[in-house]
């Protein structure tokens, strides 16, 4: 699970080039409800048990367990490289996937980056906004977080791909995924600090740039750091 369980995509919005009211936000009223819903239990659940989780475990447990799901990803990223006509992308990202899953343990270890092959992350929200699926009205979604019709719409398939799907032990496959969402979690804590002015607005504005950002594979004028985002919060 690649997405934040509720604020991660504030972290893109330094350099804000979308503005709040040229994003379709015609549910507006319901989803400001259903945002003040998932900050009151983020608060009171999800942020505690990422705090206690961060602080008690040590830091390297912790990186493993990220690069543990971002192996996971690998699965749906070089589908989704394949489905926007990629192939080279899709087969260097199926040989992270193996490589990582092999060498590096089962995803505990990023061998393959050491080896040339670049990460990516792709998914079918992306795949759709390639093939010209326009992205839709803005959704808050309860618990989940931001999200738009496109992206709603590719959940089930993004689902059907990740790693965990496959799991025929439904108690496995609940525990590993919140374990991801809670290790995720944890991973943003020092970045709520960022988030300025209305915290609605500015997520929505976040969350949109970020999936601009994404589907158009970095091309455009966001600043450089997004780059490199992932290096800076898995510091092995």
């Amino acid at each position: 699970m690649r997405k934040l369980l509720f604020l991660s995509l504030s972290l893109f919005s330094f350099n804000a080039y979308v503005l709040a009211d040229d994003v379709q936000d015609p549910f507006e009223e319901i989803n400001q409800v259903t945002f003040a819903v998932n900050e009151t239990l983020d608060n009171a659940i999800a942020k505690p048990i990422a705090i206690v989780y961060g602080d008690i475990t040590p830091s390297f447990i912790q990186n493993r367990v990220t690069r543990f799901f971002k192996n996971l990803a690998e699965i749906d990223t070089f589908i989704n490289q394949a489905l926007q006509g990629k192939p080279k992308l899709a087969f260097q990202d199926f040989g992270r996937f193996t490589i990582n899953s092999t060498i590096g343990l089962f995803g505990l270890f990023d061998v393959a980056t050491g080896m040339g092959l670049e990460a990516h992350e792709e998914d079918f929200g992306q795949t759709l906004g390639v093939w010209g699926v326009p992205s839709g009205p803005y959704i808050m979604l309860p618990v989940i977080g931001p999200s738009n019709a496109r992206d709603l719409m590719s959940r089930p398939i993004s689902s059907f791909l990740s790693g965990t799907f496959a799991m025929t032990d439904t108690d496995v496959r609940l525990a590993l995924t919140a374990l991801d969402a809670l290790e995720t979690r944890e991973r943003y804590l020092d970045f709520e600090a960022m988030i300025q002015g209305d915290r609605y607005t500015f997520v929505k504005d976040a969350y949109i740039q970020s999936r601009d950002y994404e589907i158009s594979d970095g091309e455009s004028d966001e600043d450089d750091f997004l780059e490199d985002l992932d290096d800076f919060l898995i510091d092995d």
